[in-house]
């Protein structure tokens, strides 16, 4: 599993990220619309990740849908 594949079927995986990162808002799933960075600036602002942390929590997110696609 790579971005692109997320990004390129945001409509589906919405719900995942929505169930993975419970404070992340309809309108923050609806201004990331697929992009990594906004999900890691996004990440940032609602739980206080550092920018490292929000890519490995982004990344270790990316591991699980390999096997839930």
């Amino acid at each position: 599993m790579n971005w692109d594949q997320i990004q390129g079927d945001w409509m589906q995986f919405k719900s995942k990220v929505r169930m993975n990162w419970a404070k992340l808002t309809d309108e923050d799933l609806t201004r990331i619309g697929g992009r990594r960075e906004v999900l890691a600036r996004c990440l940032q602002a609602r739980y206080g990740f550092a920018r490292a942390e929000a890519e490995r929590e982004i990344d270790a997110w990316m591991k699980t849908q390999r096997y839930a696609a």
